[in-house]
């Protein structure tokens, strides 16, 4: 996954705030044995035909892409563990962190960014981190048409320039960042225009068709140089690796994340995780990785592995309820 689709030309996400509290009581009960003795139904286990494990993938890329590669992991998943595994893409990141929130996803890929968001609001857990050519970091990039005349960063200034979604970090919360802090300015006041093209390759396709000036994406593994944002659509713009050229290629960003939601059961947690271990480690889980998002493979990780994504955070002053959709956000705006 390198972090990554929804169509969306302003800063707007709406955010349905987790609504647990009764049905954590709830569940108290159950498990103390008070709704049985009452005669109400037990809470019904995850992972069974009625309640499978609901495990949710961003929309780094095309979401039928997406989806046809999540599927195989949901069925490889479902072997490992013999629960019954139910597989989604949302329509943006931060759909998948409302729906860990308010319980309706128990399995998040998610984004480092998003996660960073969803552990600070809703206490969703890392478990995971994927490794690609060994590593578990991978820079972000800046691009611009090979024949805009833009050679740098700077020449970006009042330009178009496209993000790829508002949870993404290498496609917004590390390049926003460097133009705050290397650029001294703003990137509602850098450029003259934003949009958030709804995934890395569409900011790819922007940049190619000229609909925007610059763009920012996800850069390449360690060992192979183009492996990044560009290559998700050679199958379709052949010639996209020499007409889209990389200006800037910076940072080292944590991997992005395999996580789950809070509450969820720790044996049910333990499972899953020992379950997509043992599948990225096996030939065809290798195969179905590499298509979801470029994955070589899975390594465990803790919360302390993301605190760069914070500081950061902080540089932008970055409200993170803004970020998670709990309060609305500004609208990209011209600048002078």
């Amino acid at each position: 996954m390198k972090e990554e689709t929804r169509e969306r030309g302003t800063h707007r996400r709406g955010v349905l705030r987790a609504t647990g509290g009764l049905a954590a009581a709830i569940a108290a009960a159950t498990s103390g044995g008070a709704l049985a003795a009452c005669g109400a139904p037990a809470k019904e286990a995850i992972g069974t035909a009625t309640r499978p494990l609901k495990m949710a993938f961003v929309p780094s890329s095309d979401s039928q892409k997406v989806l046809s590669s999540g599927k195989p992991i949901g069925e490889l998943l479902e072997k490992e563990t013999s629960y019954n595994v139910g597989v989604s893409v949302p329509t943006s990141y931060v759909a998948v962190v409302e729906a860990m929130g308010s319980n309706q996803i128990d399995v998040g890929w998610l984004a480092p960014f998003s996660y960073a968001v969803a552990h600070k609001r809703y206490g969703v857990d890392v478990i995971l981190s994927t490794v690609r050519s060994g590593s578990k970091s991978y820079p972000w990039q800046l691009i611009v048409h090979a024949d805009s005349g833009i050679r740098k960063p700077e020449d970006l200034k009042g330009k178009r320039f496209a993000f790829g979604d508002p949870l993404s970090t290498s496609s917004y919360l590390y390049p926003a960042a460097y133009i705050k802090e290397k650029l001294n300015t703003d990137p509602e006041k850098f450029f003259s225009q934003i949009q958030f093209a709804g995934g890395h390759d569409k900011v790819v396709v922007a940049v190619y068709n000229k609909q925007v000036d610059g763009g920012a994406t996800y850069g390449p593994s360690v060992g192979q140089p183009e492996s990044d944002a560009r290559s998700r659509v050679v199958s379709t713009l052949p010639d996209v690796m020499k007409q889209v050229v990389r200006i800037l290629e910076a940072d080292q960003i944590p991997n992005d994340t395999v996580s789950v939601r809070k509450g969820l059961p720790k044996d049910v947690m333990e499972k899953v995780k020992a379950g997509l271990l043992k599948i990225a480690a096996s030939d065809e889980g290798k195969k179905h990785l590499k298509a979801l998002y470029s994955i070589d493979g899975l390594s465990a990780a803790s919360d302390a592995d993301y605190a760069p994504l914070r500081k950061k955070s902080e540089l932008l002053k970055l409200d993170l309820e803004v970020a998670a959709g709990i309060k609305p956000a500004p609208t990209a705006t011209k600048g002078p």
